[in-house]
């Protein structure tokens, strides 16, 4: 349900005390976040049909966004002196009128939020009304209001709104509120969905993991193949070179029943292609528990995701956990023992099992942040800097993903981090470190 005038109309009064836009932003795919004179954050979630404005005191971010709108509304927002701010009459739109003050010259901007159901936008425009980006383009033929780059916006027709107003109390608090109220519903579907989602995934694994052959069961086929094919070149002389169905005796005079492969031009040839199919039943046995392994811990990192979202307080938290699956074509992956998130733009990866914490370890720069948890053993943890200071948010969720797919008990744990530097390698993932300092994180 999309935001009522009055509430807009008291949000833009509460605003008009700013003198500043200090920075803007998209902190997810619809919300963009304004701070007003470097203190007061406000968020505007424009999703279609469910569209508010709300406070925050921390919103993880999953990545940078770097669209043309993004940087448009940078450029002319970030560091901004506020000339205006109003809500058009007859009409659920917020406009903020901005004066940009560069090296060079001023430049005036409109920053628009038009709560309007399934047009929900926000557009930029200069002080003339004509576009220069825009959340949502709309094309002619969607609506008889365009929204192009470089066309002059259509103003919006007013309309008679039937809204019962009311005054709001502590306006901070109340759009803490409304931020609090949508989560509690959102969480636990969006909970309840990707937790669903996992458990499929883990149910295929599980499947597959059911079906494989036992080692004992591939040697014994594969002796029994390697026999069949000795026997039939010991006894060519005895096989007629149409037969398929061939009885034989072994060497302790037992009669023994073949069955030629079908592709078998000849007995010889027959015996070749039992030959070689006993070599592969031999290598795959061998190797078959590198695959029950690779099962198992797939199943295990699974079980340890659902616990991590069943614990999470924050949809923001989760959607950077497990992030919402988009349809696109399927395209091979490379396999690698480790998992990647993304939070605030930086790479944050989790070692699955000892093989991924050895990858971890060999493929991260020096300047890169290793985490683990102290005197006990874990998940290495890589923080990618791209010598880039790392915030405290995104040390404290590395710490955090460290415990959650490490320990299953609940409690307070200590994790140690430093440079990918000071970490120096022993025997498999087994390591020594200097130079570190320790965060704390309670596992609610």
């Amino acid at each position: 349900m999309n935001i009522k005038r009055y509430e807009l109309v008291q949000i833009a009064q509460y605003l008009q005390k700013f003198q500043n836009i200090t920075t803007v932003g998209r902190v997810d795919d619809t919300v963009i976040k304004i701070v007003f004179d470097g203190k007061e954050s406000l968020f505007f979630d424009m999703k279609k049909g469910d569209a508010y404005i709300f406070r925050k005191e921390e919103f993880k971010r999953a990545k940078l966004y770097n669209a043309p709108f993004d940087v448009a509304l940078h450029k002319r927002f970030s560091r901004a002196k506020i000339e205006d701010i109003r809500v058009l009459e007859g009409n659920r739109v917020l406009k903020i009128v901005v004066n940009s003050s560069s090296s060079y010259k001023k430049q005036k901007s409109i920053l628009q939020f038009e709560f309007t159901g399934r047009n929900t936008n926000c557009i930029i425009t200069d002080i003339e009304a004509r576009v220069i980006e825009a959340l949502r383009h709309i094309d002619s033929s969607v609506s008889y209001r365009s929204i192009k780059v470089g066309e002059i916006l259509k103003p919006l027709p007013p309309f008679e709104l039937s809204e019962k107003e009311q005054e709001i109390q502590h306006l901070s608090e109340y759009l803490s509120q409304q931020y609090e109220k949508r989560a509690l519903v959102k969480i636990t579907q969006i909970k309840t969905q990707r937790v669903k989602n996992i458990q499929k995934k883990m149910d295929k694994f599980q499947k597959i993991l059911d079906k494989l052959d036992s080692e004992e069961e591939l040697f014994n086929k594969a002796k029994k193949y390697n026999f069949w094919g000795t026997l039939i070149l010991s006894n060519l002389q005895k096989v007629r070179a149409y037969e398929k169905d061939i009885e034989l005796e072994d060497f302790e005079g037992n009669k023994v029943s073949i069955v030629l492969p079908k592709e078998a031009r000849s007995p010889s040839e027959g015996a070749n292609i039992l030959f070689d199919a006993s070599k592969k039943l031999k290598r795959k046995a061998k190797s078959l528990h590198i695959e029950r392994e690779n099962l198992v811990g797939k199943i295990e990192f699974f079980k340890k995701m659902q616990s991590a979202i069943e614990i999470c307080q924050d949809v923001a938290e989760i959607n950077i956990l497990y992030p919402k699956q988009k349809h696109s074509k399927k395209t091979k992956t490379p396999q690698v023992s480790y998992e990647s998130f993304f939070m605030e733009g930086f790479k944050i990866m989790l070692g699955k099992n000892e093989k991924g914490n050895i990858e971890l370890l060999k493929e991260a720069k020096k300047r890169d942040i290793w985490l683990h948890l102290k005197d006990i053993p874990s998940s290495h943890v890589i923080i990618r800097t791209d010598k880039q200071n790392i915030p405290s948010s995104v040390l404290e969720f590395g710490a955090k993903l460290c415990v959650d797919f490490s320990v299953s008990e609940k409690g307070s744990y200590l994790v140690d981090y430093t440079a990918r530097r000071n970490v120096k390698m022993n025997e498999g993932a087994h390591v020594n470190y200097v130079d570190y300092k320790t965060i704390s994180i309670d596992k609610k």
